[in-house]
């Protein structure tokens, strides 16, 4: 491991010391390596849109939108090489919340996630993105299938 030292004004030291206890992280240390972790996760995905991801996109939507249901589910089936779950949740009379995990290229995620928020009705939208690289984590030997399907391994 590798240590580096780094200089914060006061005000900064008191407001990231903040933010470290109120997510329960035990050192500075940690702390900094997530938000550099975060930061680079966030150039990489903006440079290699190619590349390949898992996903998460939760929405809120109205129930009662004409034929919202249906459309968010046939895009869904459309889609069915990107769609690998989805869960629906029933908030209220009116809204219901869905998650659906995607698995797939950083760019069509990106393009169906977008889509789907976009439709009239569909309120709160919001995508997790997870870099991964195809390959194989059993013997390190680069991308290969199993019964069709590929091994994608989160990215360090």
């Amino acid at each position: 491991m590798e240590r580096i030292t780094m200089s914060l004004d006061e005000d900064l030291a008191n407001a990231f010391d903040a933010l470290i206890h109120e997510r329960g992280y035990t050192s500075r240390s940690e702390a900094m390596r997530d938000l550099l972790r975060r930061e680079i996760e966030t150039q990489r995905q903006t440079r290699y849109a190619k590349a390949w991801c898992v996903a998460t996109l939760s929405y809120v939507y109205d129930h009662h939108a004409r034929k919202l249901a249906e459309r968010l589910t046939a895009a869904q089936h459309e889609h069915h090489d990107l769609v690998v779950s989805s869960t629906h949740v029933h908030l209220d009379h009116q809204h219901c919340l869905e998650t659906v995990i995607l698995r797939g290229r950083t760019s069509s995620v990106r393009k169906f996630a977008n889509a789907l928020q976009a439709e009239r009705g569909v309120r709160h939208g919001s995508l997790n993105l997870i870099s991964v690289d195809p390959g194989d984590g059993h013997h390190g030997e680069g991308a290969h299938q199993h019964h069709g399907h590929l091994h994608l391994i989160p990215s360090t």
